[in-house]
């Protein structure tokens, strides 16, 4: 699937210790095999996709400023955000960028733990890699990783297209190394 050299050769330019590239890859492999993300183009895939949400595993959770996107998830409704702070409240976190209360509420229900109340939960580990395994599992993002699909996962994942060029780039370095 994927190995500590390989995931070290992929982030090189942040220059992790070998403690942490050993941790990040037994989640990755836990995370991959919990979820079937289980040949060498998902996993690129995959991993294209959470090292662009979270720079790399250095954001756990969302930079808040807050921006006018950011501003915009304050009573959203689509995003189960329905009371006052819950923009803020439920802001991305883990390495997929979990957004929104209701995402927060059906994550803790299938996996068993109330990230509802305790939202900050998602960007501690081993959450913040479980979280983005259950969230590409629940987008069921295995069958367009297995077609190749950078668009369709993209979309189902950012609900657009910002930052394609960025996730083709990982995708491509990951695609290099892995295949």
């Amino acid at each position: 699937m994927i190995n500590k050299d390989q995931l070290a050769r992929i982030l090189l330019y942040r220059d992790y210790d070998d403690r942490t590239i050993e941790t990040l890859t037994a989640s990755l492999v836990n995370t991959c095999e919990r979820y079937d993300i289980n040949t060498s183009l998902r996993v690129c895939h995959f991993l294209a996709q959470v090292i662009h949400e979270s720079g790399g595993f250095f954001y756990d959770r969302e930079i808040w400023g807050p921006t006018k996107t950011q501003k915009g998830y304050e009573g959203r409704k689509d995003l189960g955000n329905t009371e006052p702070g819950d923009g803020y409240r439920f802001r991305g976190r883990g390495y997929i960028q979990l957004t929104g209360r209701f995402n927060y509420r059906k994550a803790g229900r299938d996996l068993g733990v109330n990230f509802e109340a305790n939202p900050e939960l998602v960007a501690e580990s081993p959450w913040n890699m479980i979280v983005a395994g259950w969230y590409w599992d629940l987008r069921v993002l295995n069958n367009y990783a297995d077609k190749d699909s950078l668009l369709n996962v993209t979309v189902r994942i950012n609900g657009g297209f910002n930052g394609l060029k960025d996730r083709e780039k990982w995708l491509d370095k990951c695609k290099s190394i892995i295949l």
